[in-house]
């Protein structure tokens, strides 16, 4: 056996934490918005998204999102 172990072998296909968190800290838009609630972009959608944020700001989207 080897003194040093072997690092272990990269898994393709898995995706880091760190991309699977959204976080509020860059810019949210209303098409972000409608997008990460799984909805079409259409003029009402973003209408609806615009109001979210002004109400919520960028939190809206941490709601919809784990």
């Amino acid at each position: 056996m080897n003194a040093q172990s072997e690092p272990a072998p990269k898994r393709e296909g898995i995706t880091p934490d760190a991309l699977l968190h959204t976080g509020s800290g860059g810019e949210v838009t209303a098409e972000d918005l409608v997008l990460a609630s799984g909805r079409d972009i259409t003029p009402k959608n973003l209408e609806w998204a615009e109001r979210r944020l002004q109400q919520d700001g960028p939190a809206a989207i941490d709601k919809l999102l784990p």
